[in-house]
């Protein structure tokens, strides 16, 4: 594993790289809001990428190199995100298909800056779906349309348990249910197993430029 730092607009991110020997793709991953990029979802799901040949940056945001944990706005996580993209495509991932995703918070990211990014296709890990309410509150609003917007192939695996709710499949967006709750550590075999099923196909078809109608041309 290198580490690197990398400088955003927001302050210095890390990226966590491994690097196949022979890498076919690139998997940039995030970490949840106030998680790290130790999370053992993250962890096989990195190990099952790095068995298919494509090689797996972990990406810390700034905030959270910084020592905080309280997530920062919206805008800052998206523009932290996208430098550090463009740094690793402009160096370490140059050449490589991209495939952008994470778990929870660092999944909406990658759903918002997929077409800025020019991922081929983008791994949600626990997509916090829709807050829970308190008892007696309003229902909080949903972010399916982060999803819906993302115009690459998807991927989500949630837990049968998530209280943030489950995602709806849709054309060109698989979503596998597993074992378990929004920490998605209870049958990680699952989770590895439903990323090992869905990338391959992903890598073939970016390799040979069949990308799907309406996905953003890559970088």
């Amino acid at each position: 594993m290198t580490l690197l730092e990398v400088d955003t607009p927001h302050g210095p991110a890390k990226v966590h790289l491994h690097a196949s020997d022979e890498p076919r793709a690139a998997l940039i991953l995030g970490h949840g809001a106030a998680g790290g990029v130790d999370s053992r979802d993250l962890v096989a799901v990195t190990n099952a990428a790095l068995s298919q040949q494509v090689s797996v940056a972990l990406v810390e945001q700034p905030y959270r190199v910084a020592g905080r944990r309280s997530p920062a706005p919206v805008r800052q996580l998206d523009a932290a995100w996208i430098a550090v993209v463009d740094h690793l495509r402009d160096g370490k991932l140059r050449g490589l298909p991209l495939v952008a995703g994470g778990r929870s918070s660092g999944a909406r990211v990658a759903c918002r800056t997929a077409e800025e990014t020019g991922a081929v296709g983008v791994l949600c890990l626990a997509f916090p779906l829709q807050p829970p309410s308190r008892a007696g509150a309003e229902a909080r609003p949903s972010r399916l349309a982060e999803l819906d917007d993302v115009r690459v192939p998807t991927l989500v695996v949630q837990g049968l348990r998530d209280r943030f709710g489950m995602p709806p499949v849709a054309p060109g967006r698989t979503v596998v249910q597993v074992a378990g709750d929004h920490r998605l550590t209870t049958d990680l075999e699952a989770v590895a197993a439903a990323v090992l099923a869905w990338l391959p196909g992903v890598v073939r078809r970016a390799a040979s430029g069949q990308m799907p109608a309406g996905s953003p041309a890559r970088r």
